[in-house]
């Protein structure tokens, strides 16, 4: 399994948009087989910063995910949206390999 965690810094003004943008994503990543994990937005400390996370089987599968993705026409209106929005400043994307207690 492979989990990707996305850093976004946002405009702090902005995060009922970037809420919305969120709500949008997580169907459309389970859509394609992945499984969300959520999107996290501040509470406490920075308020510019937030998070989300969602896993695929393994990395070829998320690949085939990020190409279907930029073909289909809710993710296209998702990508969308947030470049109207202007919701998000940038992003930063690292992968994971999650340790569970067996």
């Amino acid at each position: 399994m492979i989990t990707c965690y996305l850093k976004y810094i946002v405009d702090p003004y902005k995060l009922k948009e970037f809420e919305h943008y969120g709500k949008l994503w997580i169907p459309l990543v389970e859509k394609f087989g992945g499984r969300h994990h959520g999107y996290f937005l501040p509470s406490e400390g920075p308020n510019n910063v937030a998070l989300a996370m969602f896993s695929f089987p393994n990395l070829a599968e998320y690949e085939q995910y990020r190409e279907k993705s930029l073909q289909d026409a809710d993710c296209i209106a998702a990508f969308k949206y947030a470049e109207e929005q202007k919701c998000i400043i940038s992003y930063e994307r690292t992968f994971f390999r999650p340790v569970f207690n067996a």
